[in-house]
């Protein structure tokens, strides 16, 4: 069983792995949608073997729970190299002069990004069941612009279609980005400037406590991110030779970002791009299964 994030790199990656284990080692793999926190859950009782995607440091509070502390996940080594943080289209840039995360707070450009004419601009900080959107929910509330902004969560290729209106319009938008992400290759966007990550002033609460967000504080950027495979320890002892290959699988953000693109602009499907992606990637495949 692979867990499948929903969001499109993790469409391609859960399906590159079942095409990967099935003709490498004859392993047939349900790839099953579901959210991180039932995927953790399903890691740790055996439902589930294999997460594609799991993004550090935004879900270290599970890694120490389930990795450290119980010992019923192992997260591979090798991790994809990522950034988080406020993206903004050219107009929002250029002409509102949008550059940092302080002129969110400025009521008349926040204004400016209004879209509903409620009278307040509206911010995508992601998808509801992302770990990422909590905690940008944190940022908000930190940095001051929870109160000049409407936060707006929804799923990403809803959020995705929006710039791309946005952009194609000549409307201003601000939204939560990451990378690799296609969005960098359709559209010319700006990157908000951010104070230097300080673990001091980075204070995540743990999310057991249901007053987790506003015990929370974050008024600097993002720490390095990363994303890793992880894997049940149960299934790892029971098929240690996919285990070592898990540990081997290295994607390039390169590819990451031609991932997103094949999904979510050039509408592929996952399960048919999987088979295309190993079979133009045999060599690459046959040095991960290499004992």
């Amino acid at each position: 069983m692979i867990a499948m994030p929903n969001w499109p790199s993790g469409q391609a990656t859960s399906n590159i792995l079942k095409v990967s284990i099935a003709e490498r080692f004859g392993l047939d793999a349900e790839v099953r949608a579901m959210g991180t926190l039932s995927a953790f859950r399903g890691l740790d009782s055996g439902e589930v073997d294999i997460h594609p995607e799991v993004w550090r440091p935004n879900l270290d509070e599970l890694i120490r729970k389930y990795e450290s502390d119980k010992g019923s996940v192992i997260v591979s080594l090798i991790g994809v190299p990522a950034w988080q943080g406020l993206c903004a289209t050219p107009e929002a840039a250029s002409e509102l002069g949008i550059k940092d995360v302080a002129d969110l707070s400025d009521p008349e450009k926040a204004t400016a990004l209004d879209t509903d004419g409620d009278g307040q601009g509206e911010l995508w900080i992601g998808a509801p069941t992302w770990s990422s959107t909590a905690i940008e929910r944190v940022r908000a509330n930190s940095y001051g612009y929870a109160k000049t902004l409407t936060l707006v969560e929804v799923e990403e290729d809803v959020g995705m279609a929006a710039v791309d209106a946005a952009v194609a319009t000549g409307r201003p938008m601000v939204f939560a980005c990451y990378a690799p992400h296609h969005v960098f290759k359709l559209h010319d966007i700006v990157r908000l400037e951010e104070p230097a990550h300080d673990h001091s002033k980075w204070k995540i609460a743990s999310a057991e406590d249901p007053l987790w967000i506003s015990k929370s504080s974050a008024t600097v950027a993002w720490p390095i991110s990363h994303f890793h495979i992880a894997y049940s320890t149960k299934f790892g002892e029971e098929h240690p030779d996919v285990a070592a290959f898990l540990e081997k699988v290295n994607f390039r953000p390169a590819e990451v970002n031609a991932m997103t693109y094949a999904l979510q602009v050039e509408r592929q499907d996952p399960y048919d791009y999987a088979k295309n992606w190993v079979a133009d990637n045999s060599g690459r495949v046959d040095e991960w299964v290499k004992p």
